[in-house]
């Protein structure tokens, strides 16, 4: 029973969040229109229904659809919102900023007189187009891991493995958030294009959260034999390995080097970040070296 619920209220709180990103595209586009972007939430109950009926709500061993089709229904709406921020930069209204504990109280300041004037003013549209961005990639990252910590356990996935991926969760969500808060003010051109070059690169780093085979170990019967594969007596090693190169560390750091380099943009916090990139991908070249160093050796004695 607790299987079951922990199943459907996750998914439901994917799918709500979902609906609340298309609802915000919907209402700063001003067109119904992308109302359709709901439909994408059909593929998360379809998959809902088939996993409660075939597998009582247990996730699989080495990845996760529910995550996956979360990811799916709202990446496109942050895409789309992201855009059109950066299109309307110039002509945006005056708003509210929430860097400061008067911000906060402005805001719902704001929300007091529009109920008790009973007014047709959208209290929510004073705050910065910026600010319900970040706050909808908070959100999702936050999700994400309480979403992964909450589904049920598939089978084969220990709930050591399973903390190993939370933590991995927090500190990749960590990492990505950083990286897409900081596009820089380089001009209203150069800006456009490095905007979909920061999306593309969080789109494709968002693809690790569904996968668990950084954990997920895959240690063959007999651990002696020596006639084992590279890539069969170290996968989760190796699985690490590409994560941080191709799909996290490495795509993050070339985009940090274009904003230093092509861009010409310069503060402590942005190569900070890129040289603790730097040394992940060293680090894990380093790793990858050893372990192929010493499977040769094993395979030699």
């Amino acid at each position: 029973m607790w299987t079951f619920i922990c199943a459907v209220f996750t998914r439901a709180c994917f799918i709500i969040f979902s609906l609340i990103g298309v609802y915000r595209v919907a209402w700063v586009k001003k067109d119904t229109n992308y109302w359709f972007l709901t439909l994408l939430c059909l593929l998360q109950v379809a998959e809902m229904v088939i996993t409660l009926m075939r597998r009582r709500g247990k996730e699989y061993k080495w990845y996760s659809p529910a995550i996956l089709l979360f990811l799916i229904s709202i990446i496109p709406s942050i895409w789309i919102l992201e855009l059109h921020h950066q299109q309307n930069l110039s002509s945006e209204p005056k708003c509210i900023n929430f860097d400061s504990l008067e911000a906060v109280k402005d805001y719902f300041s704001l929300q007091n007189r529009t109920s008790e004037n009973n007014t047709s003013i959208q209290f929510h549209s004073a705050v910065c187009s910026k600010e319900w961005i970040l706050t909808l990639h908070m959100i999702l990252l936050i999700l994400l891991i309480l979403g992964k910590w909450l589904l049920p356990i598939g089978g084969g996935v220990t709930r050591d493995e399973l903390s190993q991926l939370l933590l991995l969760f927090v500190g990749t969500a960590a990492d990505i958030l950083e990286f897409t808060n900081e596009t820089p003010s380089v001009g209203s051109k150069d800006s456009f294009q490095l905007i979909y070059i920061i999306l593309a690169v969080w789109t494709w780093s968002m693809l690790q959260f569904p996968l668990h085979l950084s954990v997920v170990n895959n240690t063959p019967d007999d651990e002696g034999d020596r006639n084992v594969s590279l890539l069969t007596q170290h996968s989760t090693d190796l699985w690490t390995i590409v994560q941080a190169l191709f799909i996290h560390d490495g795509p993050i750091l070339v985009v940090r080097l274009i904003v230093l380099i092509h861009f010409k943009v310069f503060n402590q916090m942005l190569v900070f970040f890129a040289i603790k990139n730097s040394l992940v991908v060293l680090l894990n070249l380093y790793r990858l070296v050893v372990i192929c160093q010493d499977s040769r050796s094993n395979n030699d004695t």
